[in-house]
C-alpha cells in the first residue's frame, strides 16, 4: 500500500469542492468521499470486508 495522495485530495478539496483549509481538515473521510462522488461500493461491514480491512491498514509498530 502507498498511502494517501495529499495533494490530489487537498486540491480537490480546496480547489475542485472550494473549501477553506480548515473546512477540509474538519471532514471525515466518509464526507470527503460523499463531496468527491465516491460511491460507497463496499456494503456492510462483514467478516469478510473487516479481514481486508486489517490486511489492507495494519497497525504497524503498535503493541
Amino acid at each position: 500500500m502507498t498511502g494517501f495522495d495529499w495533494a490530489a485530495l487537498l486540491r480537490a478539496g480546496l480547489r475542485g469542492a472550494g473549501l477553506t483549509p480548515e473546512a477540509f481538515w474538519r471532514l471525515t473521510p466518509v464526507e470527503l468521499m460523499l463531496m468527491l462522488g465516491v460511491e460507497a461500493g463496499a456494503g456492510p461491514l462483514t467478516r469478510g470486508r473487516l479481514a481486508d480491512l486489517v490486511a489492507a491498514f495494519p497497525d504497524e509498530g503498535k503493541g
